[in-house]
């Protein structure tokens, strides 16, 4: 018997220890993400929230029935709706603006970028030439008015 407690306290003191040395994942936002199995740009959407810290559970069930679901309107969708922190991410939003909503809290349903404008993360691959259109990333209140949360001009 003092042998298993021996080797339970043995394993116990590794599995802390070997927790203590690796990366903090539960801190990491967890992002869930709708979107179409087959879209090329959502995909790298998910790697750009995912090169800046999200953690991200996909479901690759489309999104028009998840928007519809967490109340963002249809007039400005795109390819991939998400969620983070209760609030719903649409569209190609950078993860530099998501963080900021994170960090501030404001009282509204969330973020979007309607369409898909070029240059947007995911949408700035090789195949477009390295071309860049304005855009504004939209902050979206419960009623579903918007303003504008922050503006991606051309570089």
């Amino acid at each position: 018997m003092q042998r298993r407690q021996l080797l339970a306290a043995t394993l116990a003191t590794l599995g802390t220890a070997a927790l203590a040395q690796s990366p903090r994942t539960d801190k990491a936002p967890l992002l869930q993400v709708w979107k179409s199995p087959d879209c090329g740009c959502c995909g790298e959407w998910v790697q750009h929230m995912r090169d800046n810290g999200f953690a991200v559970e996909i479901f690759d069930v489309g999104n028009v029935a998840a928007r519809k679901r967490l109340g963002m309107p249809d007039k400005l969708g795109s390819c991939h709706t998400a969620r983070v922190g209760g609030y719903v991410i649409e569209g190609h939003v950078p993860a530099a603006d998501v963080l900021r909503m994170l960090r501030d809290k404001p009282q509204a349903l969330g973020l979007a970028v309607p369409g898909m404008p070029i240059g947007s993360p995911g949408m700035d691959g090789p195949e477009y030439g390295g071309r860049r259109d304005a855009y504004d990333v939209l902050l979206v209140a419960r009623d579903g008015s918007t303003r504008v949360f922050q503006s991606h001009h051309k570089t």
